[in-house]
């Protein structure tokens, strides 16, 4: 691999750990369910104070402490991180986060191996979770409903947090009169019953992902192209397109593509790395801005790098840099006779590669 993309290239096994399941929540009287409301109304409003905190660049420890009047130590953490989150996404998105206002009720637990798998928010079994109500130290029991595809790897990680092998994240969502909990679950576990194949092939695969397409190259070790596909969605960016629906279309398309790739020969999968971008860069064009807004591509990226791995490939993440609008780019457009987004595809696939291909066009 080049001297570029040994330092711009980053393997996701290093940093992608969890990997999210849903199971629906069912309080068993009226007044479990109001102790809940309660302790999310009041986690909110936590979230809500320690951004404005942030936002006005206090220390961590100030937060923390403000925090802990009104929360557990471990409910006050993952206020925290969740605010600064929140904080650090407003600043990307070019926003200004003392603007930043909390709706929805959630309650959110951080994992701890040491304490069962979770501190506040503990599976019990595979139906059966326990919430921390912290006003009078005493736990809410609820029954909770996971897809029965799920059971196998929910046992298993109820029997590991036990043996204090494994913790797991948990958020719990209030969502249309309907509580949801979300569990992050270590990706290796989730692999272990959710792996579809090995991705043994010997070709590399580049995605651009866009608000109205996805775009596949597939290039061969010296960079050749080797094919090219474009799944397209145009209504997601339409004004009134219900954003849930926009999500699955694009998912859809990216898993169609990702299986595609599997049976055909290859075994290493390249996106953007959207870690190492601050801010959000807007254009002159107002309904280019909102396909912007509206396009959680980060969130794209993260299904698509569990998706991949679910096949076997080897999935790096790569720097974003010159993939568009540069003059490699403009080069490789006229050269090959490409499309734009797909000409971004073929850089993506290039700086993933071990060619030096890319190294020619910087």
């Amino acid at each position: 691999m080049s001297q570029y993309q040994t330092s711009s290239v980053v393997d996701v096994s290093s940093i992608v750990n969890y990997v999210t399941i849903i199971g629906r929540v069912y309080p068993a009287s009226s007044e479990d369910y109001m102790r809940l409301v309660r302790l999310a109304w009041d986690f909110r409003r936590a979230v809500h104070v320690a951004t404005r905190m942030i936002a006005r660049g206090l220390e961590e420890n100030s937060v923390l402490k403000e925090l802990r009047r009104v929360l557990n130590k471990a409910y006050a953490d993952s206020a925290y991180k969740t605010a600064k989150a929140m904080v650090d996404g407003c600043v990307f998105n070019g926003g200004n986060p003392l603007h930043i206002e909390v709706k929805k009720l959630f309650i959110i637990s951080e994992g701890e191996s040491s304490r069962l798998g979770n501190r506040n928010v503990r599976l019990e079994d595979t139906c059966l979770v326990k919430v921390k109500y912290l006003y009078d130290n005493s736990w809410i029991t609820l029954q909770v409903e996971f897809g029965e595809k799920y059971l196998p790897l929910l046992r298993e990680l109820v029997d590991l947090a036990k043996q204090k092998k494994v913790s797991y994240a948990a958020r719990m969502v209030f969502r249309e009169g309907n509580i949801y909990l979300h569990l992050s679950i270590p990706t290796q576990l989730y692999l272990k019953y959710f792996k579809k194949g090995g991705g043994k092939g010997r070709f590399i695969a580049g995605f651009d992902l866009n608000s109205d397409r996805v775009n596949l190259v597939i290039v061969d070790k010296y960079g050749r192209i080797v094919d090219a596909r474009t799944a397209w969605f145009p209504g997601a960016t339409s004004h009134g397109f219900p954003r849930e629906k926009a999500k699955m279309l694009r998912l859809s398309a990216l898993a169609r593509l990702l299986e595609y790739c599997y049976r055909h020969g290859v075994s290493v999968v390249v996106f953007e790395n959207l870690l190492s971008v601050k801010r959000k860069r807007f254009t002159r064009s107002k309904k280019a801005n909102r396909k912007i807004t509206r396009f959680a591509k980060k969130q794209l990226i993260q299904h698509g790098v569990v998706m991949a791995l679910k096949y076997g490939f080897r999935v790096l993440l790569v720097d974003p840099k010159g993939t568009t609008n540069s003059r490699k780019h403009c080069e490789l457009m006229k050269r090959y006779g490409l499309d734009r987004h797909t000409t971004s595809a073929y850089l993506i696939a290039l700086k993933g590669s071990n060619t030096n291909e890319y190294e020619c066009h910087k």
